[in-house]
């Protein structure tokens, strides 16, 4: 029998004092566990959050790349993830030996990856970008150096588009974000013409082209405080809705339509695959834990250091040539 949510929550809060942890959640969890979560965000503000709490156990309920980036930057941290199989689909389609191969290919190229990648993956790049903080990194990058993007090649065409870069693609998706349809979006906003489009740049071009607001997680979500509109239609993975609703309980949000009408493809099956039954597991034999061999984790942290350094308006060097 399961236990009740509440019983549930009581147990979590008090393993948290009992073994001095602190919670992380992404936007695309369960509001259930977004409401036990000590902070929320998108993954560059846990990725930040991580390096600035005061907690021995860091648990980050989202998926593996995130809490292993979080172990990247805390090597002294105790780093939990409620489940080792919430992987995605970005990472799963861009495999190191892969990676490594394409990033030989292009000596000179500057590898810029995407968050949402493995930590052998991180190795092999010269910066991490999450899709808050990609302009102001890629826009600190020397205008003569080509630049190589991946894995998210949708992200990667958005931003080549704005800012007038030229870049080489890895072919990646995320398989959430794809399903939007274009055809189905605009029969929606005719039925809906008051209402304000928000998307995530991992849509597709032909979903980007209807929206008003594009951006992250973080973003979408502000343009809802911003924006006097009643009524949004929102193309990006269900669990934003939980944190809309609480800051505009007047207005009413509507799912972007994906191909299969029947399909509920809006949910990422890797980030549902989290629960509280899981994260009170994760606190009472602090497993699953996130561990790296200590040589991937200090050359990992590298592309990591970037990122933050010039989020942070910190000069950085940029290396002349790949090679490994």
């Amino acid at each position: 029998m399961k236990m009740a949510n509440s019983t549930i929550v009581a147990e979590i809060q008090r393993l948290k004092k009992e073994k001095d942890a602190v919670i992380l959640a992404h936007y695309y969890q369960d509001g259930e566990i977004q409401d036990i979560a000590d902070y929320i965000g998108d993954s560059f503000y846990l990725a930040k959050m991580g390096q600035q709490v005061q907690e021995k156990v860091i648990l980050l309920a989202g998926v593996v790349f995130m809490a292993e980036s979080v172990k990247i930057m805390n090597p002294e941290k105790t780093v939990l993830v409620p489940e080792m199989q919430a992987s995605c689909s970005l990472v799963k389609g861009a495999p190191y030996k892969d990676y490594l191969a394409w990033r030989r290919q292009h000596p000179d190229g500057i590898a810029v990856t995407y968050i949402n990648s493995s930590a052998e993956v991180k190795t092999i790049s010269d910066v991490i970008i999450t899709s808050s903080n990609a302009q102001q990194i890629i826009e600190s990058i020397p205008k003569d150096r080509k630049i190589l993007f991946g894995p998210d090649q949708h992200l990667g065409r958005w931003l080549s588009k704005k800012l007038g870069r030229e870049f080489e693609y890895w072919p990646g998706a995320c398989e959430v974000h794809v399903l939007f349809n274009a055809k189905r979006l605009t029969d929606l906003i005719r039925e809906n013409p008051d209402a304000l489009v928000l998307a995530h740049p991992e849509c597709d071009a032909s979903v980007l082209a209807y929206a008003q607001v594009i951006g992250s997680t973080s973003h979408l979500l502000e343009s809802v405080t911003k924006h006097p509109h009643k009524k949004f239609i929102v193309a990006t993975e269900t669990g934003i809705f939980h944190q809309m609703q609480k800051l505009r309980p007047d207005a009413e949000f509507i799912q972007a339509p994906v191909v299969d009408e029947g399909c509920k493809c809006n949910d990422c099956p890797y980030m549902k695959m989290n629960s509280l039954e899981k994260i009170k597991h994760a606190l009472e034999t602090l497993k699953p834990e996130i561990t790296l061999p200590e040589d991937l984790r200090s050359k990992a942290q590298t592309s990591l250091d970037r990122m933050m350094a010039i989020t942070s308006g910190k000069p950085v060097t940029w290396p002349s040539e790949f090679s490994l």
